[in-house]
This record gives structure tokens, sequence and C-alpha cells, in this order.
């Protein structure tokens, strides 16, 4: 009997607070399957770990150790911005990677993240035609834009969604209670590059038992000035106040980014950032009235303390899934979700052709923003709510707060002699 391959599984873009959940799932289901998969090796770093030869021994961490990862937040194993380009612009990327492959006995290869991962992983599952080394290459969703096609919702979503949802409910309580003689529009700026879900979130504050006045900016509504002072108006005239949940990626009717500073990150994509200052610089000068903003940028995906129990659920789910059909033969899929039933909520996991996920975005159906573009409607309410639904709190200390742990990463042992520039 042949001698089961390694494993290769790394996290890339920006980290959530369920992906180590995905990690674990993974990291677990693999162990259970000792007789068929060797040992895991994490990438320090994303793929960059791959092309440095960085990798992590995992099978060093305990079963406890492991375990834990399902309630620590960010990236355990470090992430990364690192698209690779294709195999005609850099084949020396792709004859690193086959060489480290080679050198450390890997077979698979798990890598989780959003739209450019997938993009990633789609290359990496090219290798076994294009090199004729055996690889199969399994892309693990996660991204808080949830914005991957194919699947119903992305892991990491689900818990952005409810920790938006949460603080501009309790934020709008702090407005109202101030707003006679002092603040009266709240604007919290929220991710969300090209796609609302995020900002949609916002709109589940209010609800028939708990009505809040909210104003949301989606990227899908090209924002209009005239339009979005009169609604915050009428708004602060008929309640006393009102919040506003901005998108970062909120375009004027000419495309540009009312947040576009001019800089880029290294996937090329426009550093966005300040939304929510230009907003309320608009609200002083249009409406003189008295504004306080925020932007929620990292705490919104850290925030494991209020995750999504649902969300949980599904990036453990993810992980285990990716493994099984690694086994069963698959290669250039993704773990797809999908919903099987609005009420009672009902979820089970799929696959997806990478070719239909890499470099594709889903953005929010017209369906799911209200008429006036400033809000959203049921539909979107039903599809939100069970992302949102169940708590799946982490370990606290005496101290008050939450437990999560550090891995070890211990690194294994480098078999090639050269390295290699990035």
């Amino acid at each position: 009997m042949s001698k089961p391959k390694n494993a290769f599984y790394a996290q890339s873009g920006g980290v959530t607070a369920v992906i180590n959940a995905s990690a674990c799932g993974l990291i677990e289901a693999a162990r259970a399957q000792r007789g068929r998969i060797g040992k895991v090796y994490a990438g320090r770093n994303g793929i960059i770990g791959a092309l440095t030869e960085d990798l992590i021994d995992t099978s060093r961490e305990s079963n406890s150790a492991i375990a834990a990862l399902k309630h620590t937040p960010s990236g355990a194993f470090g992430s990364c911005r690192y698209k690779l380009k294709s195999l005609e612009e850099n084949r020396a990327q792709y004859q690193r990677l086959i060489e480290v492959f080679k050198a450390h006995d890997i077979g698979y290869f798990f890598y989780n993240g959003g739209g450019d991962s997938a993009d990633t992983c789609l290359k990496v599952s090219q290798l076994s035609r294009t090199t004729g080394y055996p690889i199969q290459a399994i892309h693990v969703p996660k991204t808080v834009d949830n914005d991957l096609p194919i699947t119903d919702n992305c892991p990491g979503f689900g818990s952005v969604a409810k920790y938006i949802a949460v603080s501009t409910r309790e934020a709008s309580f702090d407005v109202a209670s101030m707003a006679k003689t002092s603040t009266k529009v709240f604007i919290v700026e929220v991710m969300g590059r090209h796609s609302g879900w995020i900002a949609a979130a916002g709109g589940m504050a209010s609800d028939q038992k708990t009505p809040i006045p909210i104003v949301i900016l989606f990227p899908e509504a090209p924002f209009d000035r005239q339009r979005c002072m009169a609604a915050v108006a009428e708004k602060v005239r008929r309640f006393g106040y009102c919040s506003v949940v901005v998108s970062e990626g909120v375009r004027d009717a000419g495309g540009r980014f009312l947040s576009d500073q001019g800089l880029r990150d290294a996937f090329g994509h426009a550093q966005l950032g300040g939304a929510a200052p230009v907003v309320a610089s608009m609200i002083k000068e249009d409406l003189d009235l008295k504004y306080h903003w925020a932007v929620a940028d990292y705490l919104q995906r850290a925030a494991r303390h209020i995750a999504s129990g649902t969300d949980v659920a599904q990036a453990y789910a993810v992980g285990k899934a990716a493994v099984e059909l690694a086994l069963k033969g698959k290669n250039a899929v993704m773990a797809a979700i999908v919903r099987t039933s609005d009420q009672p909520y009902r979820w089970q996991v799929g696959e997806a052709n990478l070719k239909r996920v890499a470099n594709r975005e889903k953005m929010m159906p017209r369906g799911f923003i209200s008429q006036d573009g400033f809000g959203i409607t049921a539909r979107c309410r039903r599809y939100l709510e069970p992302l949102m639904r169940g708590e799946d709190y982490p370990p606290y200390d005496k101290n008050g707060l939450p437990r999560y742990v550090r891995l070890k990463n211990i690194a294994v042992r480098k078999k090639l002699a050269q390295n290699f520039a990035l």
C-alpha cells in the first residue's frame, strides 16, 4: 500500500471571525483519514508559504489546540493578498510550486479565500494537465463581502452581518436618546467594495418590534447627493434622528468611489476607506445637522464574540467537505453552501466548478433593495435572517475576555536549497 499524500492548506485575503473554523473542520477531517491523507502542512501567509517553502506542520498541534480554532478569529497561519499570474506570464512561479509539492509529497491543495483565491486555486488545479504533476485543488469559500457566485452565501458573512445589525441598532438607540439637544445623525461605514451585502445587514437593525430610521447607501445604487440628503432630512423630521449605513464601495453616477484615495492594494484594487466622513460633511453642509461617524473596519470581521451560530457551523462544514471532495477525486471545485429551505431554514454543502467562481462577483439582486434605493425588502430579510441566527460564544476567562488559541506554528524543515524571490 502506497504512502498517503500530504495536504497543503492556506488562508488568503482578508480574514474573518470564522475562517479558522474552516481550518478546524479541514484539519480534523484530514486527521480522521490518516490512512488516506498524510500530514496537513499549512502555508505561512497563504500561497506565499508555498512559494517560499515556509510550511507549518499542523500535526505538531494537539487535538485541543486545533479544536480551539473553531472559536478563534482571524487567520491562525497568516494570510496574504498575492495573486498568481498566468502560466504564460510567470512560469517560474508554477515550477516553484511543483518543486515544493514534490519535495514534501503534497497531493492535495486546499485554499481558503474569496474570488481572487478561487482564481489561484483554479490555476493550481491545472498543474496536473500542464506539468503532469498530480495535484488536486479544492477551494474553501471565505469572504465577508458575500460576493462569491454559486454558493448561497459565504462563510464569514453571517457573522459580519450580525455584528453590523447589532451595532447599528445599539448606536441608533444611543443617537435617539441624545437627539433632542445633540447628535441627530449617526453614520457607520461598512465593508463592501462592489456589493452591498454588509450594508444591507444594517437594515436588519430595524424591524416591526424595533423600528429605527435608517438610510442605507449601496454600491449597486449610484449615489445621488440631493436624494440622499432629502431622505436623511425626512427621517430626522419624522423621528428626530437618523442612522446612515454606507458601504465603502458607494459610487456616484460616473462610477467614481466616494472613498477612493488614489491608492491600490496588491491585487490592483482601489484602496478604499473614508466614505463615512464624506457623507458626514455633506450632511453638515446641506442640512446643518450635528453628526457622528464611525468606520467598522477590522472590528466587523474580527468580532468572534458575537459570531453567528449559522456562520460558524457553515464555516466548519465547508472545511470538512473540502477533504471529502478531495478523497472523492475531485479537482478544481469549491465546497458550496446550498440553501434547501427558507422556513424552516435548511442547508447542505454541495460543489461548484471553479471556472464558474473565479474572478466573478455576486451583486445584491435589485429585488433585495427597496424601491427608493435606501433600504432592504422583505425578500432580502428572508435571505439575511437565518444567516445571522444563533450564538456560538467562545469560552471566557475569569477576567471577562474571550479565550483564543495561539498555535505553535512549528516550521517544516526546508528541503530545497534555493530560495524563491516573490
